[in-house]
């Protein structure tokens, strides 16, 4: 039932002959990589008014010189992230770059926090679009948690099915959003232009704001700049490209940047002519969408609806990026190598699964709300940007090629931009991301613990060229059989013990609660084995453990002074359906697992199958 169910979900696996049928073209690639930068304006821009409108509603017109300074910073990120591209081909962003320019504890800083936002990536993304669909319909209001849960749900089983097949699926919610974005703002401007929307700005621009001042304007770019996150995630996935790898994922950043840039201005100015102002229920973006369709018509829900979608599958750019970054740090050792195995569709299962479960986990620790969980996304993302591209002003320096000094101009700019908004984001919503400074100290924990437990492992393993290996000769084997009842598993199991021993004990536990029961079993056995030495070990505490653990180190010791081997076999019975298995064996598990902390024995299991 399980495969069959595994099958309808995920598909057919894939041979890994056919991992070049899962490689993407740039309009593939546009779609699944840049959902999450695109679908930024969807709430970016409210982040900038919402911040604004705190002080005076008349201040709403600095949002459009913050969003000009936003755009300066997008440039020298593509610029500088293009850069990456082309001298960091393997993936890994802003992970391989600082690994190599700032040594493993920068690449592990960077590394680390992208993993993070990742999994914000993906919870922002479906709350934003639970937002925008309870903006629509009010009354889906109260289930906004289980909505997205079930849109993280719904993406990973689309991603488990493998990148080309979810590339297909995402080209329609994306490109639909930019179609329908592109008709709000080429509508609106000719309803401007024609004198049919009429300027209602709450304050002309320029027009001075008691109490403006620089904290409040610099918080408004810390919030507005979260729309720049995702426009890494191309940098990370440069070998799912088609070939030429370097210059397709090149392209497919720029045209990315490019939609992105004249959207967020033009949401940016739409909002301030307009006069819109950001309130709880309603979003800017259904508020301008309102006023430039002529009120809530087919116009507006199909942008509704657009954006819904966006929203929705924009966590899919985590989705991408999130497996291929574990998988590099899992290549170096600093996570488990778990997340180099490959799916059944040649896609990073476990990275995929393991995103969603995080992503879940910070929708009901939020309760949903996305501007709860917006400054620490925006952390997660701008502390790899400043290690990136301050690690890639090293790189210049060291390589000196070409135009390189130009080159560092404008990772320089990149990387201060992005170091104070680091700062000013700690300064003004440190109740928000604090929690940054304790997940990181213990996820660089995490990864030096994994990386020396490889390292250590590694060095036992390995078998030097000059030295002999070292086998020890056994004179014989003992071998102990776990007895519960003398069954037909009991016979098979002795019978094999007996074929690979010089020496066969039966040893049972028994308890207080049925003593003739006890005595039964051992006459049992007895009668039917008298060659074969059979131990009662009595337990008072009804623990099948504890005793046999007892005994077999007991068993050990003597056998190791007679130069044997120990063997403890554990019998149990295999039901024909895998269902059935929970409701069996769970004595034998619990045995194996206490025994495998032995390093003097060796655990086997004797497999019974039934037939009904």
């Amino acid at each position: 039932m399980w495969r069959y169910l595994k099958r309808v979900l995920i598909g057919k696996p894939l041979k890994t002959l056919d991992e070049g049928q899962t490689h993407l073209t740039k309009f593939k690639a546009l779609a699944m990589l840049s959902s999450d930068a695109i679908s930024s304006v969807a709430y970016g821009p409210e982040q900038i008014t919402t911040v604004l409108v705190t002080l005076s509603a008349a201040a709403i017109w600095y949002s459009i010189p913050i969003a000009a300074i936003v755009l300066i910073l997008l440039l020298a990120i593509t610029l500088s992230y293009q850069q990456i591209i082309h001298a960091y081909p393997s993936g890994g962003g802003a992970y391989v770059v600082a690994t190599r320019n700032w040594g493993s504890n920068g690449g592990l800083f960077a590394g680390g926090s992208l993993l993070v936002d990742y999994m914000l990536t993906v919870a922002v993304s479906t709350t934003s679009g639970t937002e925008a669909i309870t903006s629509a319909i009010p009354a889906l209001y109260h289930y906004s948690v289980p909505i997205s849960i079930i849109i993280v749900l719904l993406i990973m089983f689309m991603n488990l099915r493998g990148m080309s097949e979810s590339a297909n699926f995402l080209t329609v919610p994306v490109y639909f959003f930019v179609l329908m974005t592109m008709v709000m703002i080429i509508w609106g401007g000719y309803n401007i232009i024609s004198g049919q929307i009429h300027y209602h700005a709450v304050a002309d621009y320029g027009t001075p704001v008691a109490g403006m001042s620089f904290v409040l304007f610099i918080r408004a770019f810390s919030a507005g700049s979260s729309s720049l996150t995702g426009v890494e995630a191309v940098s990370n996935a440069v070998p799912n490209f088609n070939k030429p790898k370097e210059k397709n994922a090149a392209m497919t950043l720029a045209i990315m940047s490019a939609i992105l840039a004249f959207f967020f201005i033009a949401i940016i100015f739409f909002s301030f002519y307009l006069g819109v102002v950001p309130n709880s229920r309603t979003t800017i973006m259904s508020q301008m969408a309102a006023q430039i369709f002529g009120g809530h018509g087919i116009g507006f829900y199909l942008l509704q609806l657009s954006t819904a979608m966006i929203l929705a599958v924009a966590a899919n750019t985590g989705f991408s990026a999130f497996p291929i970054l574990a998988f590099n740090m899992a290549k170096d050792k600093y996570m488990p190598h778990a997340f180099m195995d490959r799916g059944d569709r040649l896609g990073y299962s476990n990275g995929i699964i393991s995103l969603a479960i995080g992503a879940i986990i910070l929708i009901l620790i939020f309760h949903g709300q996305t501007n709860m969980l917006i400054p620490l996304y925006a952390v997660g993302v701008f502390v790899p940007f400043t290690l990136s591209q301050s690690g890639m002003i090293i790189h210049w320096f060291r390589e000196r090629q070409g135009w390189w000094v130009a080159k560092a101009c404008i990772n320089f700019v990149g990387a201060l931009i992005s170091f104070i908004l680091v700062v000013c984001l700690f300064w003004q919503h440190f109740s928000n991301v604090w929690p940054y400074l304790i997940i990181m100290p213990l996820l660089l924990y995490m990864f030096h613990a994994v990386h020396s437990h490889y390292v250590k492992v590694a060095a036992q393993l390995r078998v030097a060229e000059k030295t002999k290996v070292q086998l020890h000769d056994y004179d014989g084997s003992t071998v102990i059989v776990l007895v519960g009842n003398v069954t037909r598993v009991t016979r098979g199991a002795i019978n094999y013990a007996r074929s690979i021993g010089d020496y066969v004990i039966a040893m049972h536990v028994s308890f207080d609660e049925n003593p003739g029961k006890e005595h039964k079993t051992a006459n049992e056995f007895k009668a039917e084995y008298p060659d074969v030495r059979f131990v009662d070990i009595h337990s008072s505490y009804r623990s099948i453990a504890k005793p046999t653990l007892r005994f077999v180190d007991v068993i050990a010791k003597r056998a190791e002074a007679r130069n044997y081997s120990t063997t403890v076999l554990v019998p149990q019975f295999i039901p024909k359906h895998p269902w059935q298995l929970a409701l069996h064996n769970q004595t034998s598990v619990r045995l194996r697992a206490v025994l495998n902390s032995r390093e003097n024995i060796i655990v086997a299991s004797y497999n019974y199958h039934l037939h009904e």
